[in-house]
């Protein structure tokens, strides 16, 4: 069979949040460029953008406890709050930008949901009381409040403290800013906006199988159309790998030594879905607990409401489950697939060092249906085994890297890998990712096209206003800002006392 070879500018592989957000800011940066964007499956947002996959929340650091953590002097640090805060509202941002032209409707992915955290005994009632006090004083997170009063956060979230005999001290914040992101939707009108422009094609059931540096720089990337079994050729100056957790694989085909000693650690997601229309009406906000001593940041267990489509659900959870696969529609042979003699010893060092993920993972993927219900009767004293069910979420693969000093380490976050040149990106890991992608696609954009990023910065800055400016040094322009982007997305604004204490 012969093989057709397509000559273009750039090709973005994977069809979720990161591809469309990129695909979109390279367009209006130069709308000459010539994009292919491939997909393995034959659906857009079919992996961790899918709504069912993910929490949905609009990470903003106003309710995650873990952004927050508690210094040695009792004192709380709130400077990776400050960051993920900032990002999400560059995200904003740009989502607006899009609003404001009829690109996409905000009606079909974004809300404005509660965003409260809710802890119990004395100990965690002082954490959450400072950890409120330090976020309150700066202009970011001003108008979150705090209780200690158990019929107030009754009023906040009656799930909560519905039939709660005990005699426990609780305590809970509120902030109003919080949203509820259906990044699903929000993906597909991303590409069906990138679908109406002048030399972007979307490729569906095409399959990535290799990557080769050509003499004159660019990538020779091999695909195939899973339909017709039929072989292309992409020719590129720039490769993105945007492709979740099969990015790690492809990463590797590259061959760039930049890539070399990544690892990765699947972990699977489970919730509990409530089944009772007339408890999930009950409940409007998205409840951030505590993750139990010795457990990772991804447990952090939540009370969530969910807008999706036209209905509202309600997910508890997340629940870990161990498989090898990379993606939910993955191979069972991804993860000793991905081993190489770069990334074998810092996957074992990272695997040692962190032996307290793999005794949560053995714990939690031999819960039985009571137990999980009991994690759950600490939010909902109420809840009963009937009104739920247990549903799978997305894939995730955790970074694994080299370090120098420390050996292997587990990474949490996201980390975008580029070739020296910038010729190649791959973004892999996960949370918070996609409220995020705006501010991680804006350092793409720099980072890969360093020679046209002056000539740009009057484009950025129209889809990013703050592009180049930081926001927790400026409350004037946080005011700004966030009024034109609450307004743009119909979203809730801040309450004009906040706004008085702040400016």
């Amino acid at each position: 069979m012969s093989i057709t070879i397509i000559q273009t500018d750039a090709v973005l592989i994977g069809c979720g949040i990161m591809s469309a957000t990129l695909g979109v800011m390279l367009k209006e940066l130069d709308p000459k460029l010539k994009i292919h964007i491939v997909e393995r499956l034959d659906e857009i947002a079919g992996e961790s953008s899918d709504a069912w996959n993910n929490a949905g929340t609009g990470h903003a650091a106003l309710c995650e406890l873990n952004y927050t953590p508690e210094n040695a002097d009792g004192s709380i640090n709130i400077s990776k709050a400050l960051k993920v805060d900032e990002e999400f509202e560059m995200s904003k941002q740009f989502w607006a930008w899009l609003a404001r032209q009829k690109r996409i409707q905000p009606a079909n992915f974004i809300h404005s949901i509660p965003h409260m955290s809710f802890m119990a005994g004395p100990s965690d009632v002082e954490f959450l009381r400072k950890r409120h006090a330090a976020m309150n004083a700066h202009p970011l997170f001003h108008g979150m409040e705090f209780t200690t009063d158990r019929k107030q956060i009754g009023e906040w979230a009656p799930l909560l403290m519905k039939d709660r005999t005990d005699t426990e001290a609780y305590a809970a914040t509120r902030s109003m800013l919080g949203t509820d992101v259906n990044f699903g939707e929000l993906t597909r009108m991303l590409f069906k906006d990138l679908d109406t422009l002048t030399d972007t094609d979307i490729h569906l059931s095409h399959d990535v199988r290799d990557f080769e540096r050509m003499d004159n720089g660019q990538w020779r990337v091999e695909v195939r159309d899973l339909k017709s079994g039929e072989k292309k050729e992409y020719h590129a100056r720039f490769v993105f790998i945007g492709a979740g957790g099969g990015a790690l694989p492809l990463l590797e085909k590259s061959d760039i030594p930049e890539a070399e000693g990544y690892g990765g650690f699947p972990v699977s997601g489970q919730w509990l879905r409530c089944l009772d229309p007339k408890i999930i009406q009950q409940h409007h906000a998205k409840v951030y607990g505590k993750a139990k001593s010795g457990s990772p940041p991804m447990s952090v267990p939540h009370l969530d409401t969910r807008t999706i489509g036209t209905e509202q659900a309600l997910l508890f959870g997340p629940f870990a489950g161990f498989s090898t696969k990379f993606l939910k529609h993955g191979s069972w042979l991804d993860l000793p697939s991905s081993l190489e003699w770069d990334n074998i010893m810092p996957m074992v060092q990272a695997g040692w060092k962190n032996m307290d993920l793999t005794k949560y993972l053995i714990e939690q993927v031999s819960l039985t249906p009571e137990e999980r219900l009991e994690e759950l009767k600490e939010f909902m004293p109420t809840a009963v085994l009937k009104d739920w069910e247990l549903a799978i979420a997305g894939q995730r693969v955790q970074v694994i890297k080299k370090d120098p000093k420390e050996g292997g380490v587990l990474e949490f976050g996201t980390e975008l890998v580029s070739a020296a040149d910038g010729s190649l990106a791959a973004l892999l890991g996960a949370s918070p990712g996609a409220s995020t992608a705006v501010s991680i696609m804006l350092k793409l954009v720099l980072k890969c096209f360093p020679e046209r990023a002056a000539g740009w910065q009057d484009g950025l800055k129209s889809m990013v206003p703050s592009h180049g400016r930081m926001l927790a040094d400026e409350a004037a322009l946080i005011k700004e800002v966030r009024t034109r982007s609450h307004t743009a997305l119909g979203l809730v604004l801040p309450t004009r006392a906040a706004w008085r204490r702040g400016f």
